[in-house]
């Protein structure tokens, strides 16, 4: 059975994290915090970019640039899905979202979250705890498939 590595509460910090932000200072800094935090991180300034630059791994979380009207946010993060071919189950993250006051964070449903967050430590707590409750939900879903050794 292949199972991910979840100690002590906390996800494997090996895990894939893709950045869609067009301000390339933005992009350098979240890029520099997550893999200090021990994730691994592809970037991408475009939508475009994700489809064209990255094609190696499936990521387990995406943060999106909120730079977009909300509504068009949906659709935005349908077609980054798209680009990364990932489907529901891998969590997205559009962070600095218009509409949502900062500090706060929301789910919309499909696995989305809007957050503005007020300091990097917040969207690091998301981060984390999105990744851990997807870890789990593989976890149990593996388990489901794979039969029971006797």
């Amino acid at each position: 059975m292949n199972m991910r590595a979840v100690t002590s509460g906390k996800v494997a910090k090996s895990q894939l994290i893709l950045v869609v932000e067009n301000v390339y200072e933005t992009r350098a800094g979240i890029d520099t915090l997550l893999k200090a935090d021990g994730y691994r991180v592809a970037l991408a300034s475009t939508e475009e970019e994700v489809g064209i630059s990255y094609q190696t791994e499936r990521p387990n979380l995406i943060l999106v640039s909120g730079s977009c009207l909300p509504d068009d946010i949906l659709l935005t993060v349908g077609r980054v899905r798209s680009e990364a071919a990932v489907g529901y189950e891998v969590p997205v993250v559009v962070f600095c979202a218009q509409d949502i006051s900062e500090g706060e964070e929301v789910a919309i449903g499909g696995n989305v979250y809007l957050t503005n967050p007020d300091n990097f430590n917040q969207l690091r707590g998301l981060v984390s705890r999105l990744l851990l409750e997807t870890s789990h939900s593989d976890v149990a879903r593996e388990e489901k498939q794979s039969p029971a050794i006797l």
